[in-house]
């Protein structure tokens, strides 16, 4: 593997008997950047992480993380990893610092270096003034920042974060992302999961993953290029109309309604033109024209599974 990589998994699948969770996954993490995983729930996103910690072994394919061969050296990987998941999985009656230390000493820390780790984190992540306060009655947004701060007590070369901030509110979730983007400064790569695309836009890296298959891979940047006019705008005096229109319209994937205008996403080769045309022959009277892409509009065009559509 790559000393650039800290992931590298070829044809990665597993099966539940007749079920195909994750089906022939190629994935490369760069080092020191945060990788964005996004998929519709049952996507195999939880899945894939918990096989790339080798928490799960997989039915078929090749994975080393961290120069490791996953799942034969999991235990030898752990050390040099942090894992959070969605649901709070701290203890809620230990106060803030007994769960930091209980963590430490878990990740085998020696007392001395467990103090300081201990203490630059509650400074760092502002638990000064609730080093004594249990987990248990804190916020939301204060527990996710608690465990984060156990997941990187050791100090992990990698964090696997799975749908950390869906529980919590949008000022709390742009400060975990500043921390997040803190630790790649640093060097610690980053794979997270997450349905929200404004955090999927702040990603390095992003992978989408449906029905357990890889179905779109590159920066955020290259992955909204790639559909250069294919994101139309239209204007229309009775918008409901024109969306039922355009849902009858060959060649359109998806209408949004966003706010009076109408945001279309179309297969190649439709054009504004094409949707003005049958607006018009459907008697609606609209302005349509190109509008930037945006990464909804990447999700929801390698999602989608109209037939019909993509055959348009």
């Amino acid at each position: 593997m790559s000393a650039d990589l800290a992931i590298r998994a070829r044809g990665l699948s597993k099966h539940f008997g007749a079920l195909k969770a994750v089906d022939g996954v190629d994935l490369s993490v760069p080092r020191a950047n945060v990788y964005g995983f996004l998929g519709p729930n049952g996507s195999g996103k939880s899945t894939t992480i918990r096989m790339l910690c080798g928490l799960l072994t997989p039915s078929a394919g090749e994975i080393e993380v961290l120069g490791f061969d996953i799942p034969q050296e999991a235990e030898a990987l752990r050390r040099r990893i942090g894992y959070m998941t969605q649901k709070f999985a701290l203890y809620e009656d230990l106060t803030v610092y007994e769960n930091l230390e209980f963590l430490a000493s878990v990740q085998g820390l020696p007392r001395a270096a467990r103090k300081v780790r201990i203490d630059e984190l509650v400074e760092a992540y502002d638990f000064a003034d609730r080093r004594k306060q249990l987990a248990g009655t804190m916020s939301g947004g204060q527990k996710q920042r608690l465990a984060l701060a156990c997941a990187i007590v050791h100090k992990p070369e990698l964090l696997f974060l799975d749908e950390p901030t869906s529980a919590v509110d949008p000022e709390s979730r742009r400060d975990f992302w500043e921390k997040l983007f803190d630790l790649a400064d640093a060097g610690t790569t980053i794979l997270v999961s997450t349905h929200y695309m404004d955090e999927a836009e702040r990603c390095h890296r992003i992978a989408i993953l449906d029905s357990g298959r890889l179905v779109a891979d590159g920066t955020p940047a290259e992955l909204t290029s790639a559909l250069v006019g294919r994101t139309l705008g239209v204007r229309a005096q009775e918008p409901r109309r024109a969306q039922s229109a355009l849902h009858a319209t060959p060649g359109v994937i998806s209408v949004a309604q966003i706010g009076n205008g109408l945001r279309v996403l179309t297969v190649a080769g439709v054009d504004a033109a094409q949707l003005h045309a049958a607006l018009f022959e459907a008697g609606v009277d609209a302005e349509v024209s190109a509008i930037e892409p945006n990464l909804e509009d990447v999700f929801v065009s390698a999602t989608h599974r109209d037939d019909a559509v993509r055959a348009a």
